[in-house]
């Protein structure tokens, strides 16, 4: 898992490095952009995978099943949570005729977030799982995997949605 999580760090961070290397190229583009994003929708998102990861956290700590599965129940529905507020995002954009080829900015975000957004409907999947299962050490796997997504949320939010 840790192989994992650290070769997705490194394509995050890959994707983030070129997304801020393009935006040196035409930054007054990339601000107008910009303008053009939801960021307290963004900041919500951003409290509620927070929150997912501290429930997340708590869930290893258990000191029964019962309650580590109720706290792994808790981070995945906000997990989905997460996923409901960027479709709203996703469908707004595509009524502002906004995609892929409107401007290097959306490639990037669509590119970037929508990654992300599979990382988080993986991440829910094995939260599900070690939940099924309620071993510590799954428990412990998969909550350093939501982590990784957690992370990697809080570097997206401010370089995409602030900077």
């Amino acid at each position: 898992m840790w192989v994992l999580i650290f070769s997705e760090l490194a394509v995050f961070g890959a994707g983030l490095a070129a997304f801020m290397g393009v935006r040196l190229t035409d930054p007054a583009g990339f601000a107008q952009a910009r303008s053009h994003l939801m960021v307290e929708l963004a900041g919500t998102n951003t409290i509620i995978l927070v929150t997912s990861g501290l429930f997340a956290a708590l869930a290893v700590t258990a000191k029964t099943r019962r309650v580590a599965r109720l706290r792994l129940a808790a981070a995945s529905l906000l997990g989905l949570v997460f996923l409901g507020l960027k479709t709203v995002e996703y469908t707004a954009k595509a009524a502002e005729g906004i995609d892929f080829e409107t401007h290097e900015f959306f490639t990037f975000y669509y590119l970037l977030t929508g990654f992300h957004a599979a990382h988080v409907i993986a991440g829910v999947i094995i939260l599900a799982l070690v939940g099924w299962q309620a071993q510590h050490r799954a428990i412990q796997t998969g909550a350093a995997f939501w982590h990784m997504v957690d992370l990697v949320w809080v570097l997206l939010f401010p370089v995409i949605y602030l900077l």
